[in-house]
């Protein structure tokens, strides 16, 4: 919750103030609030009020590398709203989560490197008044626990996070960007693994995973990437022996050579074997405690949310097309102090 004075009206013009009924959210969930503005010293007119969600986005162009603030979700909550002098004016909200968002939140713990927030934007006779930021934590679908749990039990460490613009490969992802959950392998691999990232994209029937292992050199072996594939519905997923299946996929990832995705059987020919997981407390993320990750908490109106529980998060990455080409048209932007850090460009990833 922030609250600010409308810069386009000057000293003495009305001030916005977003509340949020809770700050947590999972997929495919609504955000519930209010927009509060409280009149200034004379009546005001906005033609619009709108709410975006936005998160932090890198963007590899050649061979730099730089972050910006992504836009990737937009509606038009309320035109034409009339504010007098000293009164407060309250415009109630709904934003949905979008099925792609990335996860910022495990097992009730932030997830490092991981932030969402809503903007609050005022036009203003016809120019916008950006402003108002406030943070959401997104925690796992059930589905996408379970995968954690799976990484915890297994002895994956977390390392890092983040989203990157770009396509994956051979999954229906609708965003221009992806997030990208990064693991130090189980001890067992440590001398033939680096690292193996996962990456989730969820819609309102499926979750398909992409796995990626670094694989180390050496000097009668080869080094270089394997990519995993898997795509099932969140009910079957919750279902699934997670850990036999990573445990399978490590060590056909440890012992081939780097290659494109592995069809395995077992799971209809889809290429790769994926895993899943995440309870409270899941070691693969240091052990956090939670009391979040259960869709059911938030009211969520879906029939599949109502009736299945779990916890987690999600990363990995096949990257089709340089990501250069999906990022459009940016802009110099302001700096989001209150969630993101650093001097960031402003990009439109609206859906």
């Amino acid at each position: 919750m922030f609250k600010r004075l409308l810069s386009a009206f000057g000293v003495g013009g009305p001030s916005v103030d977003t509340v949020l009924d809770t700050p947590h959210a999972v997929p495919g969930q609504a955000v519930t609030g209010q927009v509060r503005i409280q009149g200034g010293s004379n009546d005001a007119e906005i033609g619009e009020i709108a709410l975006s969600l936005v998160t932090r986005v890198e963007v590899e162009s050649g061979d730099h590398e730089f972050a910006g603030t992504g836009e990737f979700h937009r509606v038009v909550v309320q035109h034409g709203v009339r504010v007098p002098a000293q009164q407060l004016v309250t415009v109630p909200f709904q934003l949905m989560i979008p099925w792609e968002a990335p996860i910022t939140a495990v097992g009730g713990g932030q997830l490092p490197g991981m932030t969402v927030g809503v903007r609050t934007e005022l036009v203003i006779a016809g120019a916008p008044d950006k402003g108002d930021l406030d943070p959401v934590e997104v925690h796992p679908l059930p589905s996408q626990d379970a995968v954690l749990d799976a990484f915890g039990r297994l002895g994956f460490h977390f390392h890092s996070a983040d989203v990157e613009a770009g396509r994956l490969y051979g999954v229906p992802q609708q965003l221009p960007f992806f997030q990208e959950l990064e693991f130090y392998p189980p001890a067992a691999f440590s001398g033939r693994l680096n690292q193996v990232e996962l990456t989730f994209v969820a819609t309102p029937h499926e979750l398909h995973v992409v796995l990626e292992a670094d694989k180390r050199g050496g000097l009668f072996r080869q080094g270089g990437d394997t990519f995993g594939r898997f795509s099932t519905t969140h009910v079957d997923a919750e279902n699934q022996d997670w850990v036999g299946l990573i445990g399978q996929w490590l060590e056909q990832a440890a012992e081939r050579g780097p290659s494109g995705h592995h069809g395995n059987p077992a799971f209809g020919g889809h290429p790769g074997n994926p895993a899943f997981g995440g309870h409270p407390g899941n070691p693969a993320f240091g052990g956090y405690p939670g009391p979040y990750g259960h869709p059911g908490q938030y009211g969520h109106p879906d029939e599949y949310h109502q009736h299945h529980e779990r916890r987690g998060p999600g990363m990995g990455g096949v990257i089709a097309g340089a990501a250069a080409g999906v990022v459009g048209g940016m802009v110099l932007g302001e700096v989001m102090e209150e969630v993101f850090e650093g001097d960031e460009e402003e990009m439109d990833f609206e859906e």
